[in-house]
């Protein structure tokens, strides 16, 4: 398939999940018009890597669905002025559209596989950095940071990663609650991070959190 295709196919894929829901913000609609996924899936992956489900990428791991990943980064309102911690880097793909939104990124990734893999995609952008690190333990060296983004459910929302955010800042993540998927945005009030729901969305697991200290509803 072409680069031609896929192009369609990535404006297709902001026409018809990001337009029609509330991914709003300009900022991002371009950024994910810009970045090809098609190059952060497998090659037998390729023409589906713009369908409105994850997109397996091997280690048992998928990339978030598109409509996921551009509401999370929608409501963190994100600004240049922004130094990010991304939690699940994957292939690297929402780091590479996080790179066109903020000032600096630091992606971590458990899997030393795909840390690899991301480094080679992202090889050009110099304001992104992946780290290999346990998902749930965040990356302390980096911190503070203004939003800490995790890109995938979770069953539990750690409590330590209020620690790694600035007095003001923001974390956008997906928690599975009573078998549905929710988007969440927390905001950092004294040493703690208090969550609100937002939307009701489908996405794909995280792994690493399983036996985190949670929150809940």
């Amino acid at each position: 398939m072409g680069h031609e295709n896929f192009r369609e196919m990535r404006k297709a894929m902001v026409v018809s999940q990001l337009r029609t829901t509330d991914v709003s913000d300009p900022r991002v609609i371009a950024a994910m018009s810009h970045v090809a996924r098609e190059d952060f899936v497998p090659t037998a992956s390729r023409e589906v890597a713009y369908s409105d489900r994850g997109v397996n990428i091997g280690e048992g791991r998928a990339l978030n669905a598109p409509l996921a990943t551009g509401r999370l980064l929608n409501t963190a309102e994100l600004t240049k002025d922004d130094m990010v911690l991304l939690i699940g880097a994957a292939t690297g793909y929402t780091a590479a559209v996080l790179a066109q939104l903020v000032g600096a990124v630091i992606a971590i990734e458990q899997s030393s596989k795909l840390v690899t893999k991301a480094k080679k995609n992202l090889a050009l952008l110099n304001n992104v950095r992946i780290e290999k690190a346990a998902h749930v333990d965040g990356y302390a060296q980096g911190a503070p940071y203004s939003v800490i983004i995790i890109d995938g459910i979770v069953e539990t929302m750690p409590a330590n990663l209020a620690e790694q955010l600035t007095a003001d800042g923001r974390l956008v993540g997906a928690v599975m609650d009573k078998g549905v998927a929710r988007l969440v945005i927390g905001h950092k009030a004294g040493g703690s991070i208090g969550y609100q729901y937002f939307a009701d969305c489908g996405g794909v697991t995280l792994p690493g959190f399983e036996q985190a200290k949670s929150f809940s509803f």
